[in-house]
């Protein structure tokens, strides 16, 4: 794999990363500190790819960007490779505020709508429920109990009524470059991938990222979902259309080339995650239990939450493929076992 570009682009600023395509970074508020967000000349205006947490600070940076490597020109069409906040949160405000038109898959629009819509000061008695059947460690339920859970009214933008939908198959003209939509599943359902059929790029959004793996997690809203067998399909069916020559253009670190081999790191990234908690599962464990054979280490803090969505994700595979068992103790939490 190489990195044709060490330095990423500084606030306000651009990195032209092919004739007409430029990169930029918004800002996020942790660990992961940065979304990168792509602009593709249109000639009468730009076809921006994701956008941003909506704040003030997303809001003058797009400020700067605007008025400075986009040249003044509008901002015509948003697309939206899928429904995370980081990436649609400032999408209805360039519907509303710019006259752009929202392009995203079915999938996405709906859950970003109604996730946005859907405002709670407290966590749902559902949410809750959730987190016991995980084996959520006592301290981090009983906090989790009395704070106001994460919103995505708090830093999506509300999202008018109106998108175009994009869906596998699709031949889209973007930039002066006709490009394949293929979607992935697993990090986000119905995740949108673009494959140039003039030049060399790919815009992958979180599907495919360089030196990260790509949270997939369960959630309270389909808590028998199986994120990790959609992941490992749609890596296995990407990974068809990926050439050594390809420049991926993704939604976090930096593009880089060399996709055959990062489309093998990841699908084998999964199997020895899957194979290290087959292994621990010959006693019974609960989903917080399992941290340190998916990892390699056990997690705390900020970064708790995903990973105890993760390793339900693993676990739940496991189950539906047959090969653990799950038994539900007295406090509500699930116990997974390794079958024989």
């Amino acid at each position: 794999m190489r990195y044709p570009w060490e330095t990423p682009p500084a606030e306000g600023e651009a990195i032209e990363v092919a004739e007409g395509v430029l990169w930029m970074r918004l800002p996020l508020p942790m660990a992961l500190d940065h979304v990168n967000i792509y602009a593709l000349d249109d000639g009468d205006g730009w076809t921006i790819v994701d956008t941003g947490f909506a704040s003030k600070r997303s809001k003058a940076i797009w400020g700067k960007l605007l008025a400075g490597p986009l040249a003044g020109k509008p901002v015509t069409r948003v697309i939206v490779t899928h429904h995370h906040p980081d990436h649609v949160g400032l999408a209805g405000w360039f519907q509303t505020e710019h006259g752009a038109s929202l392009w995203t898959s079915r999938t996405a629009w709906l859950f970003a709508r109604m996730l946005q819509l859907d405002e709670q000061a407290v966590p749902t008695q559902e949410t809750m429920a959730f987190y016991r059947a995980c084996g959520m460690d006592e301290d981090y339920y009983r906090e989790r109990a009395s704070e106001r859970p994460f919103n995505f009214a708090d830093v999506v933008d509300p999202m008018p009524v109106g998108f175009k939908r994009l869906k596998e198959g699709d031949v889209v003209r973007i930039g002066g470059r006709d490009w394949d939509v293929h979607v992935g599943n697993g990090h986000a359902p119905e995740h949108l991938t673009f494959w140039s059929r003039d030049d060399n790029l790919v815009m992958a959004g979180d599907q495919i990222l360089p030196s990260i793996s790509s949270n997939i997690g369960v959630y309270a809203t389909e808590p028998d979902a199986d994120p990790v067998g959609d992941w490992m399909e749609s890596c296995e069916r990407l990974s068809q259309y990926a050439r050594d020559d390809h420049l991926v253009l993704g939604g976090h670190k930096v593009p880089f080339t060399g996709l055959p081999m990062r489309m093998r790191q990841l699908i084998e990234n999964h199997h020895g995650a899957l194979d290290r908690l087959r292994d621990h599962l010959e006693t019974p464990k609960t989903g917080g239990e399992c941290f340190l054979p998916i990892f390699k280490r056990n997690i705390e803090g900020a970064a708790y939450g995903l990973a105890l969505v993760e390793a339900i994700a693993h676990l739940n595979h496991l189950y539906h493929v047959g090969e653990v068992t799950r038994t539900k103790r007295e406090d509500g939490a699930w116990l997974w076992q390794r079958k024989g």
